[in-house]
């Protein structure tokens, strides 16, 4: 995992030399700095979900246009995808017996995106853009709370053990760009991040987290 991220590291630095030379700011590689929020929630198979959870996402992004109007967009983002859910847990006495939890996952990714940007033309210095592609998630935090019978059980556990190291998702998006000077420029959007790989190690139930992300970044 440390390799892939220093290979990331470097090819942002890589792609930002190369695009000193770019004439046009829409040729070459474009780098920025984003943090927005986040919007999650969770999906288990044994149980429901119970409303959403905010979150937040703050790191590098990066754009490698090779043409005017698409690009291969990548970044390297800390994200929290919380959510909250009601399962039931059975509990080791004789005889078992089972009990309705109120969960909350504080979950905190290391956040590898991989996916294509379609752009518009410029208009009136605006340019709009469509998006696909897929997350690459590595886990670096884990943490629940509980309630059960109106009552908290537990806050901010450690259940990193439960959860698995790497999550994959899907990435829909759409937003716009807004020149300001030179290569500078604002971007503002919405993207859906729908996970859909088990984050969980519990065999007995398939737990899928997604979120929606209110995007907010600046490429110079």
């Amino acid at each position: 995992m440390k390799h892939t991220l220093i290979g990331i590291l470097l090819l942002f630095v890589t792609g930002s030399v190369f695009a000193q030379d770019s004439s046009s700011p829409y040729y070459g590689f474009r780098l920025g700095l984003t943090a927005h929020p986040t919007i999650g929630w969770v999906k288990p198979q044994v149980g429901k979900s119970n409303g959403v959870s905010l979150g937040f996402s703050y790191g590098l992004m990066g754009d490698f246009n090779f043409a005017e109007n698409y690009s291969f967009a990548t970044g390297l983002t800390i994200t929290t995808i919380n959510g909250k859910s009601t399962q039931i847990i059975t509990q080791e006495t004789n005889p078992p017996t089972q009990t309705p939890y109120e969960l909350k996952y504080k979950l905190q990714y290391i956040e590898v995106p991989l996916t294509v940007k379609l752009k518009t033309v410029r208009i009136n210095d605006v340019r709009w853009y469509g998006q696909f592609g897929l997350s690459n998630d590595f886990n670096i935090g884990a943490k629940q709370d509980a309630d059960a019978g109106g009552k908290s059980s537990s806050r901010d556990e450690n259940i990193s053990k439960s959860i698995k190291l790497y999550r994959a998702g899907l990435i829909l998006g759409a937003g716009a760009e807004f020149d300001l000077s030179g290569n500078a420029s604002i971007a503002a959007g919405l993207t859906y991040n729908n996970g859909f790989t088990n984050i969980t190690t519990n065999k007995n139930n398939n737990i899928r987290n997604h979120y929606l992300g209110i995007n907010f970044g600046v490429f110079f």
